[in-house]
């Protein structure tokens, strides 16, 4: 068993969701960290150690409000890091 932050997990996979109809972006692995770490950091940490927790979190994935709000914060942290990029 390990510690796992399944926010991560959402966040990733609504960020590739976002990214891959976008063009205007830099999709580099700096600017893709640098998205992902400043969405996460927008939302509380939802640790999971069982396959339990995983079911239990994927349930509340589904809920309409939560990948609304995920993907709001992944368009802001987009435009921040397309204006400043670290590279």
């Amino acid at each position: 068993m390990h510690l796992h932050n399944y926010m991560e997990e959402v966040v990733e996979d609504l960020y590739e969701l976002v990214t891959s109809k976008r063009k205007d972006i830099c999709k580099c692995d700096k600017c893709r960290l640098d998205t992902i770490a400043l969405t996460l950091n927008k939302f509380f940490c939802k640790y999971v150690v069982t396959q339990k927790g995983i079911a239990y979190s994927r349930l509340m994935e589904l809920q309409v409000q939560l990948k609304a709000d995920v993907v709001k914060e992944i368009v802001k942290a987009i435009e921040i890091v397309k204006n400043n990029p670290q590279h």
